[in-house]
């Protein structure tokens, strides 16, 4: 999954840049958000944009800890 795929089903979740939106509500599966998301939070350009929370919901290991929600900002425009 590109990272302009992932950035469109934020949004579309979301309703906006810098909202939370649990990563169950993304329509993937949990190998997908957990192999996807666990690349771009190791790609520095990539995850100073990808905040991560966990709150309640369904937890995902994203590198090893427990996510459930994730906001992005806008400035990830920058490199989509």
């Amino acid at each position: 999954m590109t990272l302009r795929e992932v950035v469109d089903k934020y949004l579309a979740v979301a309703g906006g840049y810098g909202k939370a939106a649990a990563l169950a509500s993304l329509g993937l599966s949990r190998e997908e958000i957990e192999r996807t998301f666990g690349q771009f939070d190791e790609d520095y350009h990539i995850s100073r944009f990808i905040h991560f929370q966990c709150a309640a919901g369904a937890n995902y290991a994203i590198n090893g800890f427990p996510q459930t929600h994730i906001s992005i900002d806008d400035d990830i425009q920058s490199v989509l």
